[in-house]
């Protein structure tokens, strides 16, 4: 009785060695090229899905925006083409802080009109650059040329915070005024108090009001 009790354990034992195997070299190797084929079908969905949120441009002719530069003063601002750049993802996922690149237009051939409380008017143009549809913030790039009437700026930059009275002008930047003229590396300039801040080349700085 003892050696049949013996003899039916080898047997169970034969057949879970043998279930082991079949398990090892058939199963689970079948099982692993399901899941990676899975996987990779998963993968395409999620490039698919990511194909279709990237971004949607639209492209505009002979734009035009106003709006208000430091809180009281109106300008306009127009370009011969410009496009937006619209991703579903940014709209989703950007954060109540975070800038929406769908709220940039980026312009080509860009002019802004500027009207200042005594009266003066500033034209500002350049080849092209950005402005912000929600802020007002307006880049000037390449070849930017500014007049307020008095003072004459070449730059390959401009930088316009509609919050603040100051413009942030840089790159190659010649100013001719009533007295005379000069070049910096940057400069910061108040269209209404006519104030410069000027930064030379090095570490030279020197502050200048135009005088008529």
């Amino acid at each position: 009785m003892k050696r049949k009790h013996i003899i039916n354990i080898q047997i169970a034992l034969m057949f879970i060695g043998l279930a082991l195997i079949l398990f090892t070299y058939f199963y689970y190797p079948n099982m692993k090229k399901s899941e990676t084929i899975s996987s990779h079908s998963d993968q395409k969905d999620l490039e698919t899905k990511t194909d279709n949120i990237e971004d949607k441009t639209t492209f505009f002719d002979n734009v035009e925006y106003n709006g208000l530069y430091d809180l009281n003063k109106p300008f306009i601002i127009r370009s011969e083409k410009a496009h937006i750049k619209k991703n579903v993802f940014n709209v989703i996922m950007c954060p109540p802080d975070c800038i929406d690149e769908s709220d940039i237009v980026f312009m080509i051939n860009m002019d802004m009109t500027l009207y200042l409380q005594d009266g003066r008017i500033v034209k500002i143009t350049s080849k092209k650059g950005r402005y912000n549809r929600v802020n007002h913030n307006t880049f000037f790039e390449e070849d930017v040329f500014a007049n307020d009437g008095e003072t004459e700026i070449i730059s390959q930059n401009l930088n316009l915070s509609a919050t603040t009275n100051l413009v942030e002008i840089y790159g190659d930047v010649i100013l001719s005024y009533p007295t005379g003229s000069l070049k910096a590396d940057k400069l910061e300039y108040d269209f209404e108090s006519k104030n410069f801040n000027i930064s030379m080349f090095g570490e030279k700085k020197i502050k200048l009001k135009v005088i008529k």
